[in-house]
């Protein structure tokens, strides 16, 4: 790879010098907006993400839109106008519908489809994207289609735009090869994991054992005792009335974690009085949406005070056992589907009374605090080494972040790349495209 020979000042602050014989053109004269209304009825949804153009994703915030969407056609560019949304857009290889949040962009030429889907997508061009919008906070930060149109893009020669198109394909291929060998691993890392503790929490190490009424092993150790849930733990229901608390908690990914409240995603409610007040040690379970159990992941274990949404279940444990241990414990019931199917209605959702006569294996409390210790210790080694993965793969990232905003740029010259066959690997995607679990809202219930 070299750089283009002769080159010339392109006069766009984002683009710099860009080949000699390239155009430099406005966004309107590229393209027209697309703004034909339809319903959803007609035109099926259509999810606007950081990983494209897709089917409307399982985690998608349904609404009522009706007809009030925007008709989006095979080859069209898509963009969310949302700062916060910053990198959700692509080229449409469906027809559909998206919300009016978005930017449906019809080309006025025959540009390659994928030249415009990896220029319009890499970062220089949308933080230059980004830098035209207006708004009061950030979350709230939009470009319009009268703003984005006088943004200047380069415009190679078709035939280059094709040969761009194969080198980046291949290019991005290996990349994303490399980066799904790494994911593989973290994910054989955490089934391991997950395995190596759900063998320790119930005891299968132990020589002696017994039969077990617990549905999801076949035994435990002798000496342990069988108790019902209700005989170990107590829900705890305190409403957060008069906004005593502020400490926003939300159960993502089997962890509970801290929420900006005065977030303005919209996701949220417009009081907190309803949402319940949880303490450091409390455990709580994610009981609703039983259907979509894409990752059995609801459980997690409260370490600081604050306030949680009241759709999901409290439990405060009693003096026989250790938070830590019951939350682990009900975390592999979990595992083993023990809560999937339990609900009915319309969300599949059930409470502490539905779940209560579960019946858990019991260790002495010392055993308890030995078992914690493991467990652990296992988690921080295992985390340890995913992390250092994850920095290998975020290099990777940054590798093919810069190499096609160098390449769509012109500031590399693969012209004269020889390309080898070669078949296109995508990068295996997370459960959404942040990797957590939705937060269910008093709004949703």
């Amino acid at each position: 790879m070299r750089i283009y020979p002769e080159q010339k000042d392109s006069s766009v602050k984002w683009l710099g010098n860009i080949p000699s014989h390239w155009d430099c053109k406005k966004i309107g004269t590229l393209f027209t907006e697309r703004k034909t209304k339809v319903s959803d009825k007609d035109y099926p949804p259509l999810s606007v993400a950081k990983i494209g153009v897709v089917p409307q994703l399982a985690t998608a915030v349904k609404t009522d839109a009706g007809e009030n969407r925007k008709l989006v056609c095979a080859g069209d560019f898509v963009i969310n106008s949302r700062s916060d949304r910053k990198g959700a857009c692509g080229v449409s290889e469906l027809d559909g519908s998206v919300s009016l949040i978005n930017i449906v962009l019809t080309p006025r030429s025959k540009w390659n489809e994928r030249y415009v889907h990896y220029l319009l997508r890499n970062h220089t061009f949308s933080e230059e994207y980004y830098r035209y919008g207006r708004g009061i906070v950030a979350d709230l930060w939009t470009t319009r289609y009268s703003e984005m149109k006088n943004i200047l893009l380069p415009v190679p020669p078709r035939t280059e735009q094709d040969q761009i198109v194969r080198f980046l394909d291949w290019k991005v291929s290996d990349i994303n090869k490399l980066i799904n060998i790494k994911k593989r691993e973290i994910k054989e890392l955490e089934e391991l994991k997950r395995s190596r503790i759900a063998h320790i929490v119930m005891g299968a190490d132990y020589q002696h054992q017994k039969p077990t009424s617990v549905s999801w092993v076949k035994t435990i150790p002798e000496d342990w005792k069988e108790l019902s849930l209700i005989q170990v733990a107590t829900e705890q229901q305190i409403k957060n009335i008069g906004l005593i608390e502020n400490n926003l908690l939300s159960l993502s990914y089997g962890k509970i974690i801290k929420k900006d409240i005065n977030t303005t995603d919209g996701l949220l409610p417009l009081s907190f009085e309803g949402y319940q007040i949880v303490e450091n040690g409390n455990i709580i379970l994610r009981l609703t949406d039983l259907q979509n159990d894409h990752k059995s992941l609801r459980t997690g274990l409260v370490t600081q005070r604050g306030i949680i949404t009241s759709a999901y279940t409290c439990l405060k444990t009693r003096e026989n056992i250790l938070p830590e241990y019951l939350q682990i414990q009900l975390h592999v019931a979990d595992l083993c589907k023990v809560f999937y199917g339990m609900g009915g209605g319309v969300r599949q959702s059930i409470g502490f009374k539905e779940i209560r006569k579960l019946i858990i294996a019991i260790p002495p409390i010392e055993e308890q605090e030995k078992i914690i210790d493991m467990i652990n210790e296992i988690d921080t080694l295992t985390n340890s080494t995913i992390d250092k993965i994850k920095e290998i793969i975020s290099g990777l990232e940054e590798l093919k972040k810069c190499l096609i905003s160098d390449v769509v740029t012109g500031q590399i010259d693969v012209c004269d790349v020889e390309i080898p066959g070669f078949e296109f690997e995508y990068e295996l995607s997370d459960f959404s495209e942040d990797g957590l679990e939705n937060e269910v809202t008093e709004e949703e219930d």
